[in-house]
């Protein structure tokens, strides 16, 4: 049991290392700058430059996180503070099949309700023509793919603040939403910050969904109603095609490896987060 709890753990070190040696070809042919700064994509002439796909991934990713973290919260803060016993049973398994739901399926909801809400009505609101297959539309099917993510955290946070500090400061005279803002949510606040990291990180994965609504255009994008082509979807397009071109192969295993890398790290910051918070509710206590 040692043994397979120890392989477990290792895998995602295996997956690392071997991400690290088949894209060593590519490394020892080009600078890590000129991979990571340079927007020129263009593998059959040998140019492999991220930065116009890195681009996309962070600005979908920013965008999905704007729409989901406030939306996630408040509705964790009623599920948690507001709603009854049978409100909140009849919310969570809905929440629960939002997290069940295949992204193919996210994917298709966006290409059908997304894409031309955005074209036809609120591209226009700014004078702007846009096909719908923006950075925008990305966001707002990831937006509802992470709610889950951040709504299932948040609420086992917000409910694990005692109960004696709710009552010690109603019987001060706090409303309860004076309560809930100065009391819950600040003692909650590394909790939702770590439950925000992680569907961020979830967010900054996913492929099948943004595949679909984002675009797909390789080059950095300056706006929401632009088009872009985040990492995932670059891997999912491409790989197994044009792999004859040399160190296509290596550079689309660079980009998967650049990906593992910061999930991995959106990772270990939401355990710190939540480390630290144990730490300093031990300490306190």
């Amino acid at each position: 049991m040692c043994l397979l709890a120890a392989f477990s753990g290792l895998i995602v070190i295996i997956m690392a290392f071997a991400l690290c040696i088949r894209s060593l070809p590519i490394l020892k042919t080009k600078s890590l700058a000129g991979l990571l700064l340079s927007d020129a994509w263009h593998p059959s002439r040998g140019e492999f430059g991220f930065l116009a796909f890195i681009f996309g991934t962070l600005w979908v990713t920013a965008v999905a996180c704007l729409i989901a973290v406030p939306v996630s919260i408040l509705t964790s803060i009623y599920l948690s503070e507001y709603a009854g016993k049978r409100v909140r049973g009849s919310v969570t398994p809905f929440i629960d099949i939002l997290a069940g739901i295949p992204s193919v399926v996210y994917g298709m909801w966006g290409v059908l309700v997304i894409v031309p809400f955005i074209k036809e009505h609120f591209a226009p609101l700014f004078g702007i023509s846009s096909s719908g297959y923006c950075v925008l539309a990305g966001g707002m099917v990831l937006a509802v793919m992470i709610f889950p993510v951040i709504i299932h955290i948040s609420v086992g946070v917000l409910g694990s603040v005692p109960q004696a500090l709710k009552d010690a400061s109603l019987s001060l005279g706090a409303t309860k939403w004076q309560t809930i803002k100065n009391v819950v949510i600040r003692r909650a606040m590394p909790g939702l910050v770590a439950a925000s990291v992680l569907g961020l990180s979830r967010a900054f994965g996913e492929t099948m969904a943004v595949l679909m609504v984002v675009g797909n255009v390789a080059r950095i994008p300056h706006s929401i109603f632009a088009p872009a082509y985040p990492l995932p979807a670059l891997i999912a397009n491409n790989y197994g095609e044009m792999l004859s071109v040399k160190f296509y192969d290596a550079g689309l295993l660079f980009a998967s490896l650049i990906l593992l890398l910061v999930v991995l790290c959106f990772n270990a910051v939401s355990r710190m987060i939540l480390s630290g918070s144990k730490w300093s509710t031990y300490y306190n206590g």
